[in-house]
């Protein structure tokens, strides 16, 4: 099992159960393939550094989490049909 580090931004106009429910969405996804999160931090909305689609701020989460390559893989492909990600990005954590 391999360290990773998840950053994705969501939609700014989200209602705050919404964000609940895609933030323990993608918690399930790591937790179920035998994954551990040992940090999670919600950061809030922040005014992104520039617009994507006319939209000017997101959400940002941060994850560190240990996990597979499957995991990553899962993460990976439900984040890309997510409606309520903008963007995200998962690299290797090699600084712990």
């Amino acid at each position: 099992m391999r360290k990773y580090e998840l950053m994705y931004i969501m939609m700014p106009d989200l209602e705050q159960e919404k964000v609940d429910t895609t933030v323990e969405r993608f918690r399930k996804i790591i937790e179920d393939g035998n994954g551990t999160i040992e940090k999670h931090d919600l950061i809030g909305k922040r005014r992104l550094a520039y617009e994507i689609d006319k939209i000017k701020d997101g959400i940002y989460t941060n994850v560190f989490f240990t996990g597979t390559t499957e995991i990553v893989n899962e993460l990976d492909r439900v984040m890309r049909i997510s409606d309520d990600v903008i963007r995200h990005l998962i690299i290797n954590d090699v600084a712990s």
